[in-house]
């Protein structure tokens, strides 16, 4: 696996600039990301269209939302970082593949011909447009009784799979 350095096209930007002209709700609602978590050794990466950007503790941070039965989740559970990368939008059909299919059953990579590239001791991939690299900085589990629409119960977790939100700290930004 190439380490990002290696890689010609990617810089990196700095925090405070790159959300300037990064619209978060298209990013991330319309277009779609991957979470990815672990290392060069292994590692797993899912498609999310959940989630925010913002500050939080005076930090720039994300939180990603991951169900429990993911492959993902013992990734970024047992590791200190993570990332979220975004894609152009002739990836539609790999980030779709990775959000239906899980880590456990096949090899993403090897179905989407997606390249996994080495971040700052995280994983993401070589055809992102922008990466963000993530520390993890709080998670929480999701339970019924905190939630004061209980509507979202019967619409969203009708199986009571409830996520955990994963609060990371942005520490890096790359990008085309």
């Amino acid at each position: 696996m190439k380490n990002i350095s290696e890689l010609t096209g990617f810089r990196k930007l700095d925090i405070a600039e790159a959300g300037k002209d990064f619209d978060v709700f298209t990013k991330i609602g319309a277009e779609w990301m991957l979470v990815t978590a672990g290392t060069e050794k292994g590692f797993n990466t899912m498609t999310a269209s959940w989630g925010f950007a913002g500050i939080m503790w005076n930090k720039p941070c994300v939180i990603a939302a991951i169900r429990p039965q993911r492959y993902t989740k013992r990734f970024i559970d047992s590791n200190e970082l993570f990332t979220l990368s975004f894609y152009p939008a002739d990836f539609r059909k790999e980030l779709a593949f990775c959000g239906s299919n899980s880590g456990r059953d096949v090899d993403k990579c090897e179905k989407t011909g997606l390249v996994p590239v080495a971040v700052d001791g995280s994983v993401a991939f070589e055809q992102a447009q922008r990466i963000l690299v993530c520390r993890k900085l709080y998670a929480q589990q999701m339970t019924e009784s905190s939630f004061i629409d209980r509507t979202i119960i019967d619409s969203q977790y009708r199986t009571g799979d409830y996520h955990t939100a994963y609060y990371g700290e942005i520490i890096a930004v790359y990008e085309k």
